[in-house]
């Protein structure tokens, strides 16, 4: 379940002081309130979802999930986008959840 993309790795190969920082940075923003593991992982997916990044949804569906997250709290993340960016993009968000709780 904790694939990383072959793409970011090869990124962390190539440039691993960029790779680290950008890492440091995620992990201060993260510890810098009071929110739990679940509700951040919920909201990164919705933010992912919103923005239409199939990878980030991918990402944040795998990160939801180690954080404890349900898939129907994953779906429910999802959907409530719905009356914000419309039917067909929560779709296609769906779909992405679908691809990493349905392989």
């Amino acid at each position: 379940m904790s694939q990383i993309p072959k793409r970011y790795m090869k990124f962390k190969e190539d440039y691993s002081d960029v790779a680290n920082a950008y890492e440091t940075m995620g992990d201060a923003v993260h510890n810098s309130g009071p929110l739990d593991d679940k509700t951040r992982a919920l909201i990164k997916l919705s933010i992912s979802t919103g923005a239409r990044f199939e990878g980030a949804v991918h990402s944040h569906t795998r990160k939801a999930l180690k954080s404890g997250c349900s898939p129907e709290e994953i779906r429910h993340a999802v959907i409530l986008s719905l009356p914000t960016i419309g039917l067909p993009s929560m779709m296609a968000a769906l779909s992405w959840v679908d691809d990493i709780l349905e392989p």
